[in-house]
């Protein structure tokens, strides 16, 4: 792999905060009973001009992810699958840690991974057999996770934000990829872009961000620092990754900011290609950024050769600066020029996931930020025109993980309560035209 920064640079702590769990092996978590968080059920339904909600039911499995007539839930010590848009549960197997899930997602070869905190398995389409996959690192040898100390809070090495991670990719076929959102309010986790090319049959690492001392156990040798020793880019976790056609290449951001502790920007902007023959990766960083910029930025999705994204902006600012928030889009090349951005939507506060499917694109609102309980921008046909809606209804919530629609046309949405305990799935499906 080749690390390459570039000469563009531009000028908070990180709020965002999810669900720290453990399983009982390694301590106590502050995992809510999923029952009690999804207490509404599937009572609460409704409607706006642009599309008809529900919540998933609440006496039935959490609904993790969802890929055209297949869903992948959990509850209780069992795992799930359904083969009917998540109206029955075909399939079912034991699995102690299942409550602890947090990252999955469904193949097109039917196999299903998932992963715990720091635990990643695989699962046929009937959940028949369960297994436990490697994770290799970049030169080919067995990826090992930081030993725990005693006490410590497991930190999230697989969980994303984006709902989307699975692609067709050019010389390849499918390939699984994604990125970790991690440190906050565990013990210290490498932030790291893991793939898949072979139908989930082993995990890998594309990128391998740098060792940033902010996130590491304050009493720590830094010979036991987690984080790429030879990477000189450092972040705090990842907010994206995705995939654009048009280019056969990949795109990925981080947050949250500039630290002041002499190891640089944590956010980022990287170009990768991937060369199938030799399974190498070449990644570029093309922007870094302070906290109050576009450039911290989420929900990155690539239509029609424009790449789009919703800007996470927030942190200090001088009373004169205003935030650099909004939902933009651009072709590639001018990502690191401002004065090429279109913003297709004057965003008020930051938000952190979108996922556009076909012409519809669905951006769920930060509820830790914005006045809105659970809002949400809608546009049907790509950002020309655009619904703003508040769900009061479901209370304080964010969305994040939108999957796009299912069988059915029913799109999936993780709510999150103050970004730190899972709350509930919400179905939205558009109207017709």
């Amino acid at each position: 792999m080749k690390f390459r920064k570039s000469s563009s640079s531009f000028s908070a702590t990180s709020r965002r905060r999810f669900l720290a769990t453990s399983t009982a092996s390694l301590g106590a978590g502050v995992f809510s009973d999923l029952a009690g968080l999804r207490a509404k059920g599937a009572e609460v339904s409704g409607e706006t001009d642009h599309f008809f909600y529900r919540l998933a039911p609440a006496d039935g499995p959490w609904i993790d992810t969802q890929r055209g007539d297949r869903a992948f839930g959990y509850r209780e010590g069992k795992i799930y699958l359904s083969e009917d848009n998540a109206n029955t549960w075909k399939h079912e197997a034991e699995f102690a840690d299942a409550e602890n899930i947090q990252f999955s997602s469904l193949l097109k070869n039917g196999r299903v991974v998932f992963a715990t905190q720091r635990r990643i398995f695989s699962a046929r389409a009937d959940l028949s057999e369960v297994r436990e996959l490697p994770v290799l690192d970049q030169d080919g040898s067995e990826y090992r996770r930081h030993d725990l100390r005693e006490g410590e809070v497991p930190g999230w090495y697989f969980y994303s934000l984006d709902g989307r991670h699975t692609f067709d990719v050019e010389g390849v076929g499918e390939m699984l990829i994604w990125g970790n959102y991690c440190n906050v309010r565990t013990g210290p986790v490498p932030s790291n872009v893991y793939y898949s090319v072979d139908g989930g049959e082993t995990v890998k690492i594309a990128y391998a961000f740098g060792q940033n001392p902010a996130f590491q156990h304050k009493d720590a040798d830094p010979s036991e620092w987690v984080g790429n020793p030879d990477n000189p880019v450092v972040c705090r976790h990842i907010h994206s990754v995705t995939y654009n056609r048009a280019e056969n290449a990949f795109y990925a951001c981080s947050g949250d900011i500039d630290r002041k502790i002499g190891v640089g920007l944590e956010c980022h902007w990287l170009r990768g290609t991937y060369d199938a023959a030799a399974d190498s990766w070449d990644w570029n960083v093309i922007v870094s950024a302070d906290a109050n910029s576009r450039f911290k930025s989420g929900g990155i999705n690539c239509v029609d050769g424009k790449v789009y994204w919703v800007a996470d902006a927030n942190g200090p600012k001088t009373i004169r600066e205003v935030y650099d928030r909004g939902i933009f889009r651009c072709a590639p090349e001018n990502i690191p020029n401002k004065e090429k951005h279109e913003r297709i939507y004057p965003v008020e506060y930051e938000m952190a996931a979108m996922t556009i499917h076909g012409k519809t694109i669905v951006a769920p609102k930060y509820g830790n930020a914005d006045p809105d309980d659970c809002g949400f921008l809608f546009s049907p046909d790509l950002g020309k025109t655009w619904g703003h809606y508040d769900l009061k209804e479901l209370g304080d919530r964010s969305g994040v993980r939108v999957n796009p629609p299912n069988g059915e046309g029913w799109w999936r949405v993780q709510l999150m309560e103050k970004w730190v305990n899972r709350g509930e799935v919400l179905f939205l499906k558009p109207k017709a035209a």
